[in-house]
């Protein structure tokens, strides 16, 4: 153990999982740890057992845990003003807004709470777009099937996947799904809906599919989505909530596809932590008016001071190009891991630190069955579907802390082969 995870251990745990049951909705299947600590890469739970943490709350801890610039910028700004009210100007989050249009295709922000209320905030600009520039009478979003754009009832409805739909009908109208990557079935859909008036109103699509499994997107099926966007006048909405800011390698995952979105929205890694999502437009689309839309919480100087404090580190520490060359490390040992197990393991892929283990349809393994396994040999990692295992870790991660990662996974596989 290095110097740095020397903390002090207590002889007996701390916490109490049949308390909090007793009290909590249980709406998440938790493991059986009880985390209490973290710094960098690393986490301790209440046993004070260590755990190198690929998960960072699920892409969500871009530097890491206890980064110092996290803390200072969390302590000064929670020693001046935390919170007002988006009637007055608030200057933290015009700075926070001005980083991100200076460093993106945008050019206007508006910020909230969560990538769900991004993607809410989203879908109603397209409609009102829809409806006051192009006079749609019913516009249609088309997304992918096995998206994930949220949990409220509108983005459950967007998301391409039935099992997050189960019990909660009636769904929000006005949304189509369509394979991903599959430019055929797209354009004959779009045909289809428009073939009497036009309908649709804009595509929904994340860059690289996070929850479905670590899709990337295909660049050429992007480039044409573009091209038929700007053909139709149909508005691009790019989710970029688990892969903007650095993850993939690039500051925004739809640098990868050479493209550039009328609409994308971020969450997760924009405040390293601290709850803050935004949603990004090109000024044609800029149709929100005073009223239309609001977030009591959204953009207050706590949350906007953090997020730039986070968004200035990714670009003054190279995080981008550190997420790129550690993926590819991280990419490297894992594919000769699945040249070890070819019954066992299908691919690997991903971009930059967004990589998911792809297990083979007829493996009695799971997902689940190998992030079990790598946790008790204190290595945390998340499921993305039943057969892909995905590797987040904080982007500050190190070529030793990918090593380590590598070795565990090998020898976790090993232990439930």
């Amino acid at each position: 153990m290095s110097p740095e995870t020397t903390l002090d251990k207590p002889t007996t745990p701390l916490f109490d999982p049949e308390t909090f049951d007793r009290y909590v909705m249980k709406t998440y299947g938790r493991f059986p740890i009880a985390l209490t600590k973290g710094k960098g890469c690393r986490v301790w739970d209440d046993r004070g057992r260590e755990y190198l943490d690929f998960v960072a709350g699920i892409a969500t801890c871009t530097l890491g845990h206890a980064h110092p610039t996290l803390v200072s910028a969390v302590t000064q700004q929670i020693q001046t003003l935390h919170h007002v009210s988006n009637l007055y100007y608030i200057p933290p989050q015009g700075d926070l807004a001005q980083w991100l249009v200076e460093h993106s295709c945008a050019d206007r922000a508006f910020f909230c709470n969560s990538g769900a209320e991004a993607n809410e905030g989203a879908i109603k600009l397209v409609r009102k777009y829809a409806h006051t520039v192009r006079n749609l009478e019913n516009p249609v979003i088309l997304t992918a099937k096995a998206s994930f754009h949220g949990r409220t009832m509108a983005t459950i409805t967007a998301t391409g996947q039935p099992k997050y739909q189960k019990n909660f009908s009636p769904l929000v109208p006005g949304f189509v799904y369509v394979p991903y990557n599959d430019i055929e079935a797209l354009e004959a859909t779009i045909a289809e809906l428009d073939a009497e008036k036009p309908q649709v109103a804009a595509i929904l699509l994340e860059a690289l599919q996070g929850e479905g499994g670590v899709r990337p997107g295909d660049l050429d099926y992007f480039q044409r989505v573009r091209q038929l966007c700007d053909e139709k006048g149909i508005l691009l909405v790019l989710d970029e909530v688990q892969v903007g800011v650095g993850r993939t390698g690039k500051l925004w995952g739809y640098e990868n596809l050479g493209i550039e979105p009328d609409v994308f929205t971020c969450a997760k890694g924009l405040g390293g932590g601290i709850p803050i999502g935004a949603l990004l437009c090109k000024s044609a689309c800029d149709v929100l008016s005073p009223g239309e839309h609001a977030s009591t919480f959204g953009g207050n100087p706590f949350a906007c001071a953090v997020a730039l404090a986070v968004c200035q580190t990714v670009e003054r520490e190279n995080l981008a190009e550190n997420a790129r060359d550690r993926g590819e490390q991280l990419r490297t040992g894992l594919q000769a891991i699945a040249a070890d197990y070819p019954d066992l393991i299908a691919e690997v892929r991903g971009w930059g630190l967004i990589n998911g283990l792809v297990l083979k349809e007829e493996s009695s393994l799971s997902s689940i069955d190998i992030v079990k396994a790598a946790m008790e040999l204190g290595l945390l990692l998340v499921p993305a579907g039943p057969k892909v295992v995905r590797f987040v870790p904080p982007l500050i991660v190190s070529e030793s802390e990918i090593d380590r990662a590598i070795e565990m996974v090998r020898e976790a596989i090993a232990s439930v082969v």
